[in-house]
Parts: structure tokens; C-alpha cells; sequence
């Protein structure tokens, strides 16, 4: 899933530059605007269960270290099932956007794309995000929060 986000960044710089430079001779890109906003949608959802997996996000441990190491385990446990849920929560939102989005046949302004692709995407992509916490719950290294 990270390499599809990797790709979906690369893209958004790539059209994002190319588009800076036609507009310098009067030949912007149409609908990049657009891109941009749908290839950052899939570069985020995509790279969460992966950046979460490396451990890649923000902790904030000034607080939790001086937890001793069973108090620790319980707040790792605790903000991962709280994770579960609200995963969970947006998952299930955006497959219902999607679905809506779909029904209703709703479409970017410039280039008509089907925004449902991008919202069943991501929903798939917190799915999976639920999955990863769950495995965290039953692993022992690293006992950070």
C-alpha cells in the first residue's frame, strides 16, 4: 500500500511542477487542481497502516515515560483499541460516501472523475489500518504508546 502511495506522491509532485512550468509559457494543466486533491487523498490513506506499522507517526512520550512499564502497556493497549474504533468509525463513513458518491454519480468539477474510487479507497485502506492495530495489541516490543 506504500508503494501505491509513493507512487500517488511522486505523481502529485510531478503534475504539480509540470503544471508551475506550462503556466510560465500560457499552458496550464487542466483539472490539476483536482488531481492534486484526490492523489493526496490516496497518498494519506495509503500510507497510515504502513507509517503505523514502522512506527513513523508523532509520539508524544514526555507524559507516558514516567509511566511505569505496566501502566505503559495499559495506555498502548488503550490507545490502540480506541484507534480500532475510530478507524473503524471513518472506515465505514467513507465506504458510505463512496456509495453515495456512486448513486448520486458525483464527479470532480474540471474532468468529470468519479469521486467514489478515492473514498472506497481510503475506506479500504482504514479497514486495514483496524487490522494493523489489532496485531499491535498482542506484540511485546516496543512498549512506547
Amino acid at each position: 500500500m506504500y508503494v501505491i502511495a509513493g507512487i500517488a506522491l511522486a505523481a502529485s509532485m510531478f503534475l504539480t511542477v509540470a503544471d508551475v512550468l506550462l503556466r510560465s509559457v500560457r499552458r496550464p494543466i487542466v483539472g490539476t487542481y483536482e488531481l492534486v486533491g484526490l492523489l493526496g487523498a490516496v497518498v494519506i490513506g495509503f500510507a497510515i497502516p504502513q507509517t503505523t506499522r514502522v512506527q513513523g507517526h508523532v509520539l508524544m512520550d514526555f507524559l507516558t515515560e514516567k509511566v511505569p512499564a505496566s501502566g505503559q502497556r495499559i495506555l498502548r493497549s488503550v490507545t490502540r483499541v480506541l484507534g480500532i474504533v475510530i478507524f473503524l468509525v471513518i472506515a465505514w463513513n467513507l465506504w458510505g460516501l463512496g456509495a453515495d458518491f456512486r448513486k448520486s454519480g458525483e464527479v470532480t468539477p474540471t474532468l468529470q472523475l468519479p469521486l467514489f474510487p478515492v473514498a472506497w479507497g481510503v475506506s479500504v485502506c482504514c479497514f486495514v489500518q483496524c487490522v494493523v492495530l489489532f496485531l499491535e495489541l498482542f506484540e511485546t516490543k516496543g512498549e512506547n504508546t
